[in-house]
């Protein structure tokens, strides 16, 4: 088993000290983890509120090692459609073996909160982010995996708590898997979801749409920001990459490795 997004105290978001995410993950028996803590950027707002210091991030993982797991070192970057050079100079001072592009701001607000659906319905909520998403894919080399596509439909806010739906935003979707898989790039299987809307994120149908389109590079995370979310329904989103791809990935430098399922 495997979970290539999680979270430490290293992410503005989360106290969690490292040692005790990979304790958390011994005990379920995962074979391999990739911490990919949040490098967001946002107008307005200090580096290091929405950041890390990269001299923090080696303190944190300095001689975190485990006998009976792989650790690998990663990073969730915020994307915007503007700050491709932005990432490109983080990269320059250290080599992650991982790298999730994500959409965590739109418009300088984080759909996670109400100030983003303000005034909007669900279906213009879910569009102007899938909207600003490809907009991003558009211009990003650097990421790995694009994180949680459909993220703006786990809101607590959301005032439906239903998945976003291939169905009602078929073109967009198209254009932002076609632009991922022309890139070499990925998809995030992401089961921080399930617990909220009742689907990983994206759901299955996306995920179909993405092998049908040619796209075969997926991996699996939970989003963990606490040890006791580490982990959370990855068994059950394995099932679901098994039955579709029939293998999942995990990176090591860069690199994507294959592991039938």
């Amino acid at each position: 088993m495997f979970d290539f997004h999680m979270h430490s105290k290293v992410s503005m978001d989360s106290e969690t000290e490292p040692c005790d995410m990979i304790a958390a993950a011994e005990r379920l028996g995962l074979r391999e983890i990739c911490f990919t803590d949040h490098y967001d950027f946002l107008e307005g707002k200090t580096v290091e509120e929405v950041a890390f210091r990269i001299e923090d991030y080696d303190n944190a993982y300095r001689g975190t090692t485990s006998e009976k797991l792989k650790i690998r070192n990663g990073v969730e970057m915020g994307l915007s459609p503007t700050n491709a050079p932005d990432i490109a100079e983080v990269l320059k001072k250290k080599d992650f073996d991982f790298i999730i592009g994500s959409l965590h701001y739109v418009d300088g607000y984080d759909p996670y909160f109400k100030e983003y659906w303000t005034g909007l319905t669900v279906k213009e909520a879910y569009k102007k982010y899938l909207d600003r998403l490809y907009e991003c894919v558009l211009v990003h080399e650097d990421y790995d995996v694009l994180g949680h596509l459909t993220y703006v439909a786990k809101s607590p806010v959301n005032p439906t708590h239903e998945p976003l739906l291939y169905e009602d935003f078929p073109e967009v979707i198209d254009r932002i898997l076609s632009e991922v898989i022309r890139r070499g790039k990925g998809i995030e299987v992401n089961t921080s979801g399930i617990d909220r809307i009742g689907e990983p994120l994206p759901s299955r149908k996306i995920l179909e749409r993405y092998y049908e389109l040619g796209g075969r590079i997926v991996t699996v995370g939970s989003d963990a920001h606490v040890p006791e979310n580490l982990g959370r329904h990855i068994n059950k989103v394995l099932g679901l990459i098994k039955e579709i791809f029939g293998g999942v990935y995990t990176f090591e430098k860069r690199t994507p490795v294959f592991h039938k399922l």
